[in-house]
């Protein structure tokens, strides 16, 4: 009886505690607007953020949300061509996230100091003067920081 009254009790919870939305809420016009970095060539870090992105997006949908993923020092192989992972899901689904919208931007900065130009990188992936200066624009922006 007692392990039944645990198990409704349990389920009740999460039955009712599901996340409130701060307002505004989101809408097609007002979507929640995220910024990722990726800066660790760490195949368990970069695979951390594009769940974590993929998640926000899940949890959102594609159309309340807008989410871009900043690499830059090692996190640069993140969006190059011949990144070679042992986790080989981790470009598919870099990809994958492509098609919902969500932008790749590349550092400048590294991109120079490691010498790679810009057709090493996967296609649409955006380039800019210095990875961090963008975290900081989007964030004095709206946008909201997430370091998963």
């Amino acid at each position: 009886m007692k392990k039944l009254w645990i198990a409704w009790l349990t389920m009740a919870v999460m039955l009712f505690s599901d996340t409130q939305l701060s307002n505004p809420k989101p809408n097609i016009d007002n979507p929640r607007q995220f910024i990722f970095p990726i800066t660790s060539d760490d195949e368990y870090e970069i695979s951390h953020v594009l769940s974590s992105a993929s998640n926000v997006m899940k949890f959102y949908g594609p159309q309340m949300c807008e989410v871009a993923i900043v690499c830059y020092g090692k996190g640069i192989k993140a969006v190059l061509k011949e990144s070679h992972f042992f986790d080989t899901t981790i470009q598919p689904r870099l990809k994958s996230l492509m098609t919902y919208d969500v932008e790749f931007i590349a550092c400048g900065n590294t991109m120079r100091t490691y010498n790679i130009d810009k057709k090493a990188l996967l296609e649409n992936v955006e380039v800019v003067t210095a990875g961090i200066v963008e975290l900081i624009e989007r964030q004095v922006g709206g946008w909201i920081y997430i370091r998963p």
